[in-house]
């Protein structure tokens, strides 16, 4: 079997992290029952670094790269696609940075492992009041809110004039209603998020997408695409267990029908080699985009546009690719692998839920198609 290429000597040493990996495979039924990721794994993620891996040293952060991070949410969604789900948004900094500068050394003065989740749709109107924005109503998708210390929602001023933004506050301001009920990626708790009349001050508010005020290397990275890649990883963890957990069934199993061993029919070992070929060259594709705009950052620059536009169709290439291997380990296995309690059938849930997200839709192929014909693409994609 083939191991995800990861570091884990830098998240809390390779003993923790296949200890933490080993627990959430024990637990994923839990996780799924309970619509949630119990809070002593989002402790536990906190131990190895997850939430703090890309805060600046200087605000008790560790300063990881891009790469070490997205191959970090690759490992744990191998163990379960909900866990990986929820440990890809310890990609917040990149959100929270665009809040001013006096406001970010509040957020991270006591600790850098702060579990920030977020319901950006649909920007409800907030009037602007004495102290801030007055700020009520209701938004979907909080993945991970179960578990979040501090909570952000999109509002729109009633200026007319400002963009959407961010309202932080802390998660007690608000009310968790449990209407996650979803065929897969049942774990990561993504609640609808109630905000009742709750004033947030306008300096803990921020532009979506906007200029980070922070100007550390990790800083001049493109938000949106990380947004897109830290999810779209999970597939590719969820593509690389599929195909694990096949090779598995091969081992010593006879067919109740007298068929020859899994591993020893030749349909299943072409189609398995396909599954393979997907998941490896996708894979290689997602980290290559990764590395060029690393790479121009780390020289001084900031990636170019198609450096940003291979970011976003590496992701949904990644995610289609992974989904279809996932598929493909899922129809060899035959009936043993359609029952509920089966990894199979999880896995295949969760990357369903995957290639329904808005940035992984096909609408990408057709920015990144126009901007290799040198045209201009839709808003919002870069």
């Amino acid at each position: 079997m083939t191991s995800n290429v990861i570091n884990k000597e830098i998240w809390g040493g390779a003993a923790e992290f296949d200890s933490l990996l080993a627990e959430i495979r024990c637990r994923r039924q839990e996780f799924e029952d309970q619509k949630y990721i119990s809070q002593d794994i989002i402790e536990r993620f906190k131990s190895i670094g997850v939430y703090r891996a890309l805060v600046p040293k200087r605000f008790g952060g560790d300063e990881k790269s891009p790469a070490e991070f997205l191959q970090m949410v690759e490992a744990i969604s191998a163990a379960d696609g909900s866990a990986g789900w929820v440990a890809s948004f310890g990609m917040n900094p990149a959100y929270l940075a665009c809040l001013p500068l006096e406001t970010i050394e509040k957020v991270w003065a006591e600790t850098a492992d702060v579990v920030f989740a977020g319901g950006i749709f649909p920007p409800q109107p907030a009037k602007r009041v004495e102290g801030g924005f007055l700020v009520k109503g209701r938004w979907q998708f909080g993945s991970g809110c179960m578990g979040a210390s501090v909570c952000g929602v999109g509002i729109a001023p009633d200026d007319g004039q400002s963009l959407p933004r961010m309202a932080v506050m802390p998660q007690e301001k608000l009310t968790i209603e449990p209407t996650w009920d979803v065929i897969g990626m049942v774990g990561t708790g993504s609640h609808d998020l109630v905000v009742d009349n709750v004033v947030v001050p306008e300096e803990w508010t921020f532009t979506r997408g906007g200029k980070p005020n922070l100007d550390d290397p990790f800083f001049k990275y493109p938000s949106l695409a990380f947004a897109t890649q830290v999810l779209s990883v999970t597939t590719l963890g969820l593509a690389r267990e599929a195909i694990d957990v096949v090779l598995g069934m091969a081992a010593g199993r006879k067919s109740v029908t007298g068929a020859p061993n899994l591993g020893e029919r030749e349909y299943v070992q072409m189609e398995i080699a396909k599954a393979e070929a997907k998941v490896r060259s996708s894979r290689a594709f997602f980290y290559e985009a990764t590395d060029d705009a690393w790479q121009a950052i780390q020289k001084g620059g900031t990636p170019s546009p198609e450096q940003v536009s291979m970011l976003r169709l590496a992701s949904t290439n990644l995610t289609h690719e992974c989904a279809e291997a996932i598929r493909i380990a899922y129809q060899v296995s035959g009936m043993t692998g359609a029952y509920n309690d089966h990894p199979l059938s999880r896995i295949m849930r969760d990357s369903m839920m995957c290639t329904q997200h808005a940035f992984m839709g096909a609408i990408t192929y057709k920015n990144a198609g126009a901007m290799l014909f040198e045209h201009q693409p839709l808003p919002g994609y870069l």
